[in-house]
């Protein structure tokens, strides 16, 4: 049996949440050429969805991602194997709506560059993070690279890169790259509960907030004549003063 073939990215939209699950089940969710080249393809369909808000990325089973399936890029003539996860991993960075990676079990190489990607990382006790390539004798891309060393501090990135050992969950927690870390079994609970909290807010500061941290600064005048056209800003205004929960409505139905 050929596993590339139950290699695949699933995805499901329910009550706001874009699930796009890592499935790769012979390969420890191992990301294949053609799951790399997928993501891509799959993001701006959810990004131009009104019924998608917010986007979680996991991994079936007991494991987010080992990596890059090695023995699937290696055959890619005229490919760059680098090329095509650094391409998914900014589609994902790039992704105009609040993105979080669920963590369980192995999230290493590929699986924390695209975890990285995210803009919120949460995982169960237990988990392992890695970013190897010294292991293989690979430089990392400029761009990933850059991206790590945001998340974690130079320090901490550089301990990753030099030595490609895998760090623990707490220790993951320390350096920053993760957010909050559950206890085994309460994973799934809490990313749901804190995707529902991220729908009901306002997807106007959300998409502002995005662009700001992550850099760009030069679009000011666009956001505020956003805000001027949303309706966000008085109905969160009344919402406060009438004791009731906002309803948002930005971007508006065409």
């Amino acid at each position: 049996m050929d596993a590339a073939r139950d290699a695949a990215l699933l995805h499901t939209v329910a009550d706001g949440v874009a699930t796009v699950v890592i499935s790769h089940p012979a390969k420890r969710n191992a990301m294949t050429a053609a799951m790399w080249r997928a993501l891509p393809e799959l993001l701006p369909g959810l990004a131009a969805d009104p019924a998608v808000r917010v986007l979680v990325l996991t991994g079936a089973g007991a494991t987010f991602c080992a990596g890059a399936d090695i023995s699937s890029l290696t055959g890619d003539e005229g490919e760059d194997p680098q090329a095509l996860a650094v391409a998914a991993e900014e589609a994902l960075a790039a992704f105009p709506k609040p993105t979080l990676a669920a963590i369980r079990g192995y999230c290493v190489g590929g699986g924390s560059q695209l975890a990285a990607a995210c803009d919120l990382r949460f995982a169960q006790e237990g988990a392992s993070f890695g970013v190897t390539p010294a292991k293989l004798g690979i430089v990392y891309p400029a761009s990933s690279t850059r991206r790590l060393a945001r998340l974690v501090g130079p320090a901490a990135a550089k301990y990753l890169l030099f030595s490609a050992e895998l760090i623990d969950a707490d220790r993951a927690l320390r350096t920053g790259f993760l957010d909050e870390l559950l206890p085994a079994g309460q994973l799934d609970k809490r990313v749901a509960e804190f995707a529902r909290v991220l729908v009901s807010r306002s997807q106007l500061t959300q998409a502002a907030a995005k662009e700001f941290a992550d850099g760009r600064t030069d679009r000011d005048a666009h956001w505020a004549a956003q805000a001027a056209g949303s309706g966000d800003t008085a109905e969160g205004v009344a919402a406060f003063l009438e004791r009731r929960a906002p309803v948002f409505r930005w971007p508006t139905a065409d």
